[in-house]
């Protein structure tokens, strides 16, 4: 058998200022953004991994979902709770540098991890937590 990631979901509370962010900051590029009976599908994703979407959705995308459903979701997003996604980068300094120059909330200042990566994180616009990590020795 065979399988790939595809897909990968990032919850949003506003898909421009995350556009803002995942496109201008981070130099990943659009591929959909389309609206559809009130919802908006839109997908971004690494120039080197065309085969791999990232959606960026609301923090609970089901039409059906109960009005204090989506308040509980909101607030575990607001607090950074929701997601945490890990990206690689091939220079772990660099990536910090250029993403704390466009403003991006730093949680952590690269450093060498013991589990064998140099990495640094930031939040999101909607408060996830964003990783990057260099494998030591690249």
């Amino acid at each position: 058998m065979d399988i790939k990631l595809s897909q990968c979901f990032i919850a949003v509370d506003d898909h421009d200022k995350a556009l803002a962010f995942y496109r201008d900051v981070l130099g990943l590029e659009v591929r959909n953004d389309v609206g559809f009976e009130n919802m908006r599908w839109v997908t971004v994703g690494a120039p080197s991994q065309p085969d791999v979407d990232i959606v960026l959705e609301p923090p609970l995308a089901d039409p059906n979902a109960s009005p204090a459903d989506r308040q509980a979701m909101a607030e575990l997003l607001a607090k950074g709770l929701l997601r945490a996604v890990i990206f690689a980068t091939e220079d772990c300094d660099a990536t910090f540098e250029r993403i704390r120059a466009a403003g991006g909330e730093v949680l952590q200042e690269p450093i060498d991890q013991p589990y064998g990566v140099r990495d640094c994180a930031f939040r999101d616009p909607a408060g996830n937590m964003l990783r990057f990590t260099q494998r030591r020795g690249a």
